[in-house]
């Protein structure tokens, strides 16, 4: 039974190191940022910051977070190109059927067809602008939902400096969070310490 406290030292001391390396690699990195966030990113929350990152189950689930926002910037993208086509093809449809009315059109019945022709045309623009800023609304909607789901997810894992806010300044602060978990991540994989 000797044996047991050293091995829990030994552990104590590997996690020590690993936490004084994180630690160390998070203040270089922090050098990087501008000023006024370094200035936001105290020794504590780096330091709180190390001790969440020393298992690497942050890393993963920041990956996982980053995988799904993409698939759904890609989903959001796509559905928005339908629309695009879908409009594109209706504006097409209508120009044929005007060509075809105007072709056919007798010369006494000119003016007033020209005149239900404009008329068509500027509802059909008026459907399309309508459309569009529905789809962005939509877009921006599911975009703000991810940040909350995100924000949500790393505040459970206990990553620190993340919560549920729409303040402008804390959403830069825990972008820069996020950039220096993806950096130190990525710098550890490439010299394989991970």
């Amino acid at each position: 039974m000797d044996s047991y406290p050293e091995v829990i030292s030994d552990d104590s001391t590997k996690q020590q190191e690993r936490h004084y390396f994180l630690l160390s690699e998070l203040q270089t990195l922090v050098k990087d940022l501008p000023s006024s966030f370094q200035q936001r990113l105290s020794y504590n929350t780096l330091s709180d910051l190390a001790l969440a990152l020393i298992d690497g189950t942050v890393y993963e689930i920041v990956q996982g977070l980053l995988d799904i926002q993409h698939l759904t910037e890609k989903n959001l993208y796509n559905q928005r190109q339908k629309l695009h086509c879908e409009h594109q093809a209706l504006k097409q449809e209508l120009s044929k059927k005007h060509k075809e009315a105007l072709q056919s059109c007798k010369p006494h019945n000119l003016a007033l067809l020209k005149s239900n022709l404009q008329t068509e045309l500027e509802a059909l623009e008026i459907r399309v602008r309508d459309e569009q800023r529905m789809m962005d609304k939509k877009i921006v909607s599911e975009m703000d939902q991810k940040v909350i789901d995100q924000q949500n997810t790393l505040e459970k894992a206990g990553v620190p400096g993340f919560y549920i806010t729409t303040n402008p300044q804390e959403l830069t602060v825990q972008m820069h969070l996020l950039e220096l978990i993806l950096k130190l991540q990525q710098k550890e994989s490439q010299s394989g310490i991970m």
